[in-house]
């Protein structure tokens, strides 16, 4: 949905440009038509660049970065101090600075010493000197809170500039692009828009002009500060849970440790006791572990009866010539056998003899 629409735009008097003898040709694409030797702008073209402004001004507000209003014109002037202040960022209303963003440094050290003479108030140590010097210091006082007090919060650099009138504030669309920071502009048709990163072409010279763009970009930007308070409040949230649930589980390890103790402590005797039972375990397991040699004693044994058969096998061998011999023993028994009988048949035929 955009922000702004055609009849809103129509009614500021946005579409009226400048003449035409001083027209821009860079603005060619953002003309509708010439009527009575004046530009009109195209409202459509208007109404969406507006959008696409918003839209990065929200981004960036929603990630905490500043955006500085520029706008010296009289017709400007107060809008954009009016604009600027309702949304918290700084502004320069008055005049530029020379060097304000390149030499920033310097910028600053303007605003510490506005700062030290708003101390030396409070102090009491401003009212011990002379008439003189009470009146030179005031006076630099003034000038510094006109020229830089606005962007006396503005610690750095801004992440982006707004333009009211770009040919006016030319000075500042250099630094910034010098810089590399990104430009807004209301950009009129006398206006060189290739500058300008956020291009919104419209008419630079009518309050009402200015206070519509105004209000529809101011409304971005507090979107996006809304959604940041929203994701800053989540984020605490989310870490106010996580701690809360840290503490809890460092609770529950000390009473797991707590309950430990408590154990450990109650059957401490028991426990004692039980240990010699523990110490004789292994005793009745050693035993066993003694007794193991014995039982392997027969196993040597069984060793040497197995070693013992191939010591026997050896006599085995020579044992066969022996079994040979009583072979031829046993013809000698038979000789001895015949020779016996022989004998026996000796006497038998003697006997008649001696009859």
């Amino acid at each position: 949905m955009s922000r702004t629409n055609f009849d809103q735009l129509l009614e500021a008097g946005c579409h009226f440009g400048h003449m035409k003898r001083k027209w821009n040709p860079a603005m060619a694409p953002y003309i509708f038509m010439e009527r009575n030797g004046i530009h009109i702008i195209d409202l459509h073209k208007t109404v969406t660049k507006i959008d696409e402004a918003a839209e990065a001004m929200k981004q960036i507000a929603r990630s905490g970065k500043r955006i500085l209003f520029v706008a010296t014109k009289k017709q400007a002037k107060d809008i954009i101090a009016e604009k600027a202040t309702s949304v918290g960022m700084p502004f320069v209303n008055e005049r530029w600075p020379g060097g304000m963003l390149t030499n920033f440094a310097t910028i600053r050290k303007a605003v510490k010493k506005m700062a030290t003479i708003d101390k030396m108030v409070e102090e009491g140590t401003f009212a011990n000197l002379s008439k003189r010097e009470l009146l030179q210091i005031t006076r630099q006082r003034a000038k510094l809170e006109k020229n830089l007090g606005s962007i006396a919060d503005l610690t750095r650099l801004p992440s982006a500039v707004f333009v009211v009138d770009v040919m006016k504030e030319n000075i500042a669309v250099h630094e910034a692009n010098r810089l590399g920071i990104p430009v807004f502009g209301i950009v009129d048709t006398n206006s060189d828009p290739r500058n300008i990163d956020f291009v919104i072409p419209a008419n630079d010279d009518a309050t009402k002009s200015i206070e519509v763009i105004l209000n529809a970009l101011c409304a971005a930007i507090v979107e996006g500060l809304e959604e940041r308070k929203v994701e800053k409040a989540d984020a605490e949230a989310a870490e106010a849970q996580a701690e809360a649930e840290a503490e809890e589980a460092a609770e529950a390890k000390t009473r797991r440790r707590r309950t430990r103790t408590r154990i450990e402590d109650v059957p401490a005797a028991p426990v004692k006791e039980e240990a010699p039972v523990k110490e004789e375990a292994p005793a009745e397991e050693a035993a066993p572990a003694e007794e193991a040699p014995k039982k392997k004693a027969p196993a040597k044994k069984a060793t040497k009866k197995e070693e013992a058969p191939a010591e026997e096998a050896a006599p085995a061998e020579e044992e066969a010539p022996k079994k040979k011999a009583p072979a031829k023993k046993a013809t000698t028994k038979k000789a001895t056998t015949k020779k016996a009988a022989a004998k026996e048949e000796a006497p038998a035929e003697d006997a008649p003899a001696a009859e």
